[in-house]
């Protein structure tokens, strides 16, 4: 079993950073494709970014493409989230999902069904 911990959500104005954490217990996240969805108020849970268990392929929704940058410390078991430029309409609880991989798969899965772990969320709020 992989537990998953989401940090470093909070209120920021429009055109602010903010770097999301996910941090693993129980197994080594170096085995695991890692993922972040989020969810807006009154909206369905949706991909953002996902990150292979290698960190050589990384893939972005159209929505975030540019501002946001998945990466991975496989040492410290954390996969981070840097949002940049960010704006009103990036406010969600945000997730971590992640799900067994190959270290030379370059498939990247982005539908929730297709994660097996995944975190309690934590929420960006972004004021205009």
């Amino acid at each position: 079993q992989v537990q998953l911990v989401e940090s470093g959500g909070g209120l920021v104005q429009a055109g602010g950073s903010l770097t999301l954490s996910c941090t693993a217990s129980g197994r080594s996240l170096r085995r695991y494709a890692t993922a972040w969805f989020r969810r807006a108020p009154e909206k369905e849970r949706v991909f953002v970014s996902a990150i292979s268990s290698s960190g050589a392929y990384t893939n972005y929704a159209d929505s975030v493409k540019g501002r946001f940058t998945i990466s991975r410390d496989n040492a410290k078991n954390t996969v981070y989230l840097q949002m940049n430029s960010l704006k009103p309409e990036d406010t969600a609880l945000y997730y971590c999902a992640a799900v067994s991989s190959s270290a030379t798969t370059v498939y990247i899965p982005k539908q929730e069904h297709e994660y097996d772990y995944w975190g309690q969320g934590t929420q960006v709020t972004v004021s205009s």
